[in-house]
C-alpha cells in the first residue's frame, strides 16, 4: 500500500504486512490461503485450537505449531523436515504458490514464527495480517466457527537450511564475532534476574549476545514504525550493518526480531531454532549474568 499526499493512511511498516481491507477484498480468491497461527504466550493456559474452532476468519486453516514440528527432539516446536512440512501444509489446502496470509489472536506474536517457517520451506508470497484477529474483529468483519475444509493442495517444500542457525553455528559466531546474536527475551530474563519459565534452564544469556526484548518492537500489539525498530536495535548496541542471528526462549519471538529487521532492510542471517531452551539446558554452553 502506497501513501499519497491525499491519503492519511500510513504505509505499513513492512512489505510483508497485508491490511484487513486487502484481505476482506480477496478472502474468496482461489489462490489466497488464510492461516490462523495462534499460540499461547509462555505461561498462558489457553487452547488456541479450541479458540479457533469457536471463531476464526472465514476460510482460515489452523496451523498447529507444536504438531507440525520435529518430534525426534524434546525441544519445543523445532522445524520439521521438508516432507513433513510439505505434507502438512498441503493437507491444509495450501500450495507453495499461494498468497498466504497469516494471523494470530494476539495481533502480532506467533504469526511471525509461522511466516518465517513458510518462507524457510520455499513459499514466496507469505504475509502477516496487519493487526491480526483483534483488528479484524474490531472492524466488525465476519468470523466463522468450526473446522475449515479446503481441498488438499501440493506444497513443494524445499528447506533453506542456511537461514536456520544450529548450536554449532551460534558457538562459532560468538567465538569469532562473525555475526551478532540478538536475544528477544525480556531484559530481566536476559540479565538472569528473572527465572526461566521452562524448568531446567539456567538464567542469563550467551556471552556477547545483545538484548532487544520483542515488546520494544510492538505498539498497541502491532509492529511499530521503522524508525522505532531501528532505534530499538541501535539502543541495544547492535550494529545493523553486520550479520545478525536472532534468538529467544524457544524460537518463537526470535521471528518477531527477524520480521522487524527485514522491515528496516536488514534481514537477519539466520534464526537460532533451539534458542535458550537448548542453550540454557546444556552443561557445556557458557552463560553470563548481569
Amino acid at each position: 500500500m502506497l501513501r499519497t499526499d491525499n491519503d492519511p493512511t500510513p504505509a505499513p511498516a513492512s512489505r510483508w504486512l497485508k491490511s484487513t481491507e486487502w484481505l476482506a477484498a480477496h478472502l474468496r480468491d482461489g489462490d489466497v490461503a488464510v492461516v490462523d497461527a495462534s499460540y499461547p504466550m509462555v505461561g498462558q493456559k489457553r487452547d488456541t485450537e479450541a479458540e479457533y474452532l469457536k471463531e476464526h476468519i472465514p476460510g482460515a486453516a489452523f496451523f498447529a505449531i507444536d504438531a507440525v514440528a520435529d518430534h525426534s527432539t524434546e525441544l519445543p516446536h523445532m522445524l520439521p523436515g521438508p516432507k513433513l512440512f510439505g505434507d502438512a501444509a498441503g493437507a491444509l489446502g495450501i500450495a507453495d504458490t499461494d498468497t498466504i496470509v497469516i494471523y494470530d489472536s494476539l495481533g502480532f506474536y506467533s504469526a511471525p514464527r509461522v511466516w518465517w517457517t513458510f518462507r524457510i520451506f520455499g513459499a514466496k508470497n507469505v504475509y502477516i495480517l496487519d493487526g491480526g484477529l483483534p483488528r479484524w474483529k474490531a472492524e466488525n468483519r465476519p468470523v466463522e466457527s468450526g473446522q475449515t475444509k479446503r481441498q488438499p493442495r501440493a506444497f513443494k517444500a524445499e528447506m533453506n537450511v542456511g537461514a536456520v542457525a544450529m548450536l554449532a553455528d551460534v558457538r562459532m559466531v560468538l567465538t569469532n564475532a562473525s555475526a551478532q546474536v540478538v536475544d528477544a527475551r525480556s531484559a530481566e530474563r536476559f540479565a538472569g534476574k528473572a527465572p526461566e519459565p521452562r524448568p531446567g534452564l539456567r538464567s542469563g544469556h550467551m556471552p556477547g549476545a545483545f538484548n532487544v526484548p520483542f515488546g520494544r518492537l510492538l505498539e498497541n500489539g502491532n509492529l511499530t514504525s521503522r524508525v522505532r525498530i531501528e532505534a530499538a536495535f541501535k539502543d541495544a548496541g547492535v550494529d545493523l550493518d553486520k550479520p545478525i542471528i536472532t534468538s529467544c526462549g524457544s524460537g518463537m519471538t526470535a521471528a518477531i526480531l527477524s520480521f522487524a529487521l527485514d522491515a528496516i532492510g536488514r534481514p537477519p542471517q539466520a534464526l537460532y531454532d533451539g534458542s535458550w531452551t537448548e542453550w540454557g539446558a546444556r552443561p557445556d554452553t557458557p552463560v553470563e549474568r548481569d
